[in-house]
């Protein structure tokens, strides 16, 4: 029988908080571990995910870094603005959160939507951002057939949020397949049963829309113009693209480091947090100690 994960045992002598601040006018929920008063890391969860994403995380990066993984814009049990979320909302959203928490410039790592929207702050705002990782980014090209099978797992969780269509949301992100996620399916759960959510999905789905993809792709002008010194992370059992697409992403940002995690799905910094955190913590101190 597999042994059973939970997400306090991932916590366990780990000092940290859970919260809410206004962000612009936006209320916004965040986990955070590390002092404050060392440089500022932002984790960004994926499209319908939650900060629970960095669950495992948070440890090894607070000894470092003011760490926070926050609920996106829409997602989590961050406010929902009522209308289809594009990039630029994301992004305006991150920046006023720098803002809310009174820092000029942070370390910035996104997973698949989250990789998205951390590109696209790193181009239209150099000056905020320090270090970049993109990890199972999306963002640079429109698959219909993965984003027909995002909208039609996403949908089918939130519309009837039994155990069953939450794990398979769940372990279609997950190479291994033989985990039943538990602690992890039930946090979504709670998340995707709050009132209103069916229609918080379907503005959160609106990017998987061939239309509205199309004008929020990032291309070589995007990528190649990120000045901030670039992980991109991707995997061996990726869902939504193989190695090739995050090794082309990987070649049109100047000097960025490309590295492979074998024997995972779309969520490493979870299926493999001791791997994912010592490539990431070398790449965010870039030799500092």
């Amino acid at each position: 029988m597999a042994e059973y994960e939970s997400i306090w045992s991932d916590l366990q002598g780990v000092s940290f908080t859970q919260g809410y601040l206004d962000v612009g006018g936006v209320r916004t929920r965040y986990l955070h571990a590390g002092d404050p008063s060392l440089p500022t890391l932002v984790l960004l969860h994926g499209s319908g995910g939650h900060a629970e994403a960095y669950i495992r995380n948070l440890e090894a990066h607070a000894e470092h870094f003011s760490t926070w993984s926050i609920d996106m814009l829409g997602h989590g049990y961050t406010d929902k603005p009522g209308h289809p979320l594009e990039i630029a909302h994301y992004v305006d959203h991150l920046i006023a959160f720098f803002d809310a928490i009174g820092v000029e410039k942070v370390s910035l790592s996104g997973e698949s939507l989250g990789g998205w929207v951390a590109a696209r702050a790193a181009f239209d705002h150099p000056d905020r951002v320090d270090r970049l990782v993109l990890n199972t980014a999306g963002g640079s090209q429109a698959d219909p057939v993965v984003m027909a099978r995002i909208v039609t797992l996403s949908m089918a969780a939130v519309s009837d949020p039994t155990w069953e269509t939450v794990q398979a949301r769940i372990k279609w992100l997950m190479a291994d397949k033989t985990k039943d996620y538990d602690d992890i399916v039930a946090s979504r759960q709670r998340i995707y049963r709050q009132p209103g959510f069916v229609a918080a999905m379907r503005d959160i789905m609106a990017l998987q829309d061939p239309e509205i993809r199309q004008r929020n792709l990032l291309g070589e002008k995007e990528y190649g113009g990120i000045k901030a010194p670039t992980l991109v992370l991707w995997t061996s059992d990726d869902p939504t693209a193989d190695v090739s697409e995050g090794r082309r992403i990987a070649s049109m940002i100047p000097g960025a480091r490309f590295e492979v995690m074998p024997d995972c799905g779309h969520w490493p910094q979870y299926e493999d947090a001791k791997t994912f955190d010592a490539i990431h913590l070398d790449h965010l101190l870039g030799g500092r100690p």
